[in-house]
C-alpha cells in the first residue's frame, strides 16, 4: 500500500510538471535537528521522493513521516504518534518553484545558489515558504541542498510541556536530493 500511494504521488507529480527534462529522487535525505541544554534530537529520513523540473523550475516533495529514523524507538514512536501524528498525517510536502532558474547553467558542472517559494504542508497545515539552496551539477546528475529553520508551532504541532524544553523552538532541516533524469 506504501509503495503504491508513494507511486501515485510520483505519477501525479510528474503529470503536474510540463517541461521537457525532469529529475527525480526517491530516495532523498531530509534531516532535522533540535539542540537544547537538556537534549540533543536528530532525526533523518532516506525516503524522500522528489521531481525538479529544470525547464520550468518547478519542485516538488514528498516526505513518509513514518520514514524518519531516530536514535532511539521511544522518540520515534512519541514523534509518529503524539507530535505529528503519523497516521492521520502520514505525509508532508512542498510544491514550489526556484526563482532565479536563470542564475543555473544546467549544461555546466558547477554550485549554484538559488531562492526556492512554495508551499509546505505539515501535520495538515500549509504555510509559505521562501528559502535559499543550491544546486550542484556534475554531468547528468543534480544535487540540491539546503539548510532552513523550521517552528513546528506554524504547523500545529504540539509539544507538552512536560517535555517542551528538550525541543528547540525552531528545528534545523538540512535538505539534500541527488537527482537524475526521469527517463520516460
Amino acid at each position: 500500500m506504501k509503495k503504491l500511494s508513494f507511486l501515485s504521488v510520483l505519477l501525479f507529480a510528474s503529470i503536474i510538471l510540463s517541461a521537457q527534462t525532469k529529475f527525480i529522487t526517491k530516495n532523498g535525505n531530509i534531516e532535522f535537528y533540535s539542540h537544547t541544554s537538556m537534549e540533543d534530537i536528530k532525526a533523518t529520513n532516506n525516503q524522500v521522493a522528489s521531481i525538479l523540473d529544470i525547464g520550468s523550475g518547478e519542485i516538488i516533495f514528498v516526505v513518509l513521516m513514518k520514514s524518519f529514523k531516530f536514535d532511539r524507538s521511544l522518540m520515534e514512536e512519541h514523534f509518529n504518534e503524539n507530535y505529528v501524528e503519523s497516521d492521520k498525517f502520514p505525509k508532508a510536502n512542498f510544491k514550489g518553484k526556484i526563482t532565479n532558474l536563470e542564475d543555473v547553467n544546467f549544461k555546466k558542472d558547477g554550485i549554484y545558489n538559488v531562492t526556492i517559494e512554495g508551499d509546505m504542508t505539515i501535520h495538515g497545515v500549509t504555510n509559505p515558504m521562501k528559502e535559499t539552496g543550491t544546486l550542484e551539477i556534475k554531468g547528468e546528475n543534480i544535487i540540491g541542498k539546503s539548510k532552513f529553520l523550521l517552528d513546528p508551532q506554524e504547523y500545529n504541532i504540539v509539544i507538552p510541556g512536560v517535555v517542551k524544553e528538550k525541543f528547540a523552538n525552531k528545528m534545523e532541516i538540512t535538505v539534500e536530493m541527488n537527482y537524475s533524469v526521469l527517463k520516460k
